[in-house]
């Protein structure tokens, strides 16, 4: 456990420190810088305690290098996003164990998540429009169209594997397995993607109408909602001298307030409407159908029990590289996450091949 501690601390100050480097304002920059070299102080007190030669710490994992080029690809909000989920998982872990042992609770054991604000408030050149964007940025937690990406393949693939399965079950491999798996394919894309345009499209008119209340309410009674803004900030634990100093300057910017008020008042992210509907649902269709079209590839080039035990291989496979790929975003071990993936979907594919196998018996009967 205590190397597995040194490690993520070692990745947290890689990747804080590309945060840093990729960042183009200085402030901001300079809070990545300071968390990485904490992050790294973690690692070497640790190190200390185990009695550890420091020039014996361990490299950046793959899964933060792995981070870094999906970073590079892809933007770093999806890193910061991916560590502060980290951050949050770890603080949480601390609080329970100290609970499981009736240890009495600081109030230290949540503040390595709040650190990077208590680091932003302590900076001079702070301005209430920085506070704001590092708000909406590192909220906007990273990540989520990656993830969707993953659990979107993982529902075709364990979906489809189950349906292609239970034919199987039926005809031994034969006639109709191929069919059925294509419409197994297309039904679920189908589905995935109206029901994905549905869930945006809805959302979208609910809480457009919503923001667009908050900006009347701006406009007709400014004075009440800057009050609304320094009372957030003093929520946060800014004093509030200076939160009524940072409300009045974020109030000279109206989008800006604006922006911070959705947020933190009705806990709307507005960048997460600015998607297409129809964009979302043409993602799910073709996620969904990369995941799907595993199991049913075999069937294509071969059939009866071979084209079975290829199916259930390739799938096998699938569900591992899957599993491995979540491990991205929840820091568990690979093997662990990977197998267990493979474990469920080959246990949900046999449970739908013994039912089609006796409905094939029945039949046949």
């Amino acid at each position: 456990m205590n190397q597995k501690n040194i490690q993520t601390e070692i990745d947290a100050a890689f990747l804080y420190n590309k945060l840093a480097i990729h960042e183009d304002d200085p402030v901001i920059a300079n809070v990545f810088r300071q968390m990485s070299e904490i992050e790294n102080s973690h690692a070497v007190a640790f190190a200390a305690k185990e009695k550890i030669d420091t020039s014996l710490l361990p490299k950046p994992s793959w899964r933060a290098k792995t981070l870094n080029l999906i970073g590079k690809v892809f933007g770093y909000d999806y890193v910061l996003g991916t560590l502060m989920d980290t951050e949050k998982s770890i603080s949480n872990a601390i609080v329970q164990t100290k609970k499981k042992n009736k240890e009495v609770l600081t109030g230290s054991e949540t503040t390595h998540v709040k650190i990077l604000r208590s680091i932003l408030e302590k900076e001079v050149e702070v301005s209430g429009k920085q506070i704001s964007r590092f708000e909406k940025r590192h909220r906007s937690v990273g990540g989520n169209a990656i993830r969707a990406a993953v659990l979107g393949g993982n529902d075709g693939l364990v979906s489809n594997f189950s349906l292609v399965m239970g034919i199987a079950g039926a005809t031994q491999g034969q006639q109709g397995v191929l069919l059925a798996g294509l419409a197994g394919l297309l039904a679920g894309a189908l589905s995935m993607a109206l029901g994905e345009w549905i869930s945006v499209k809805s959302s979208q008119e609910l809480y457009e109408n919503q923001m667009q209340l908050e900006m009347e309410e701006l406009e007709v009674n400014p004075e009440g909602e800057k009050k609304e803004i320094a009372l957030i900030y003093m929520a946060k634990g800014i004093d509030e001298q200076k939160a009524y100093v940072l409300a009045d300057e974020l109030m000279k910017d109206k989008t800006q307030a604006h922006d911070l008020l959705v947020k933190e008042e009705l806990g709307i992210d507005a960048d997460e409407l600015k998607g297409s509907a129809v964009e979302a649902a043409v993602y799910s269709f073709i996620l969904f159908a990369i995941g799907a079209i595993i199991p049913v590839a075999p069937f294509m080039f071969a059939s009866g029990a071979a084209a079975i035990g290829i199916s259930v291989a390739v799938s096998a496979l699938g569900l591992f590289l899957i599993g491995a790929a979540i491990t991205l975003f929840t820091g568990r071990n690979v093997w662990f996450s990977g197998f267990r993936q493979v474990l469920f979907g080959l246990l949900a594919a046999a449970i739908t091949f013994g039912i089609g196998k006796l409905i094939g018996v029945s039949i046949a009967g």
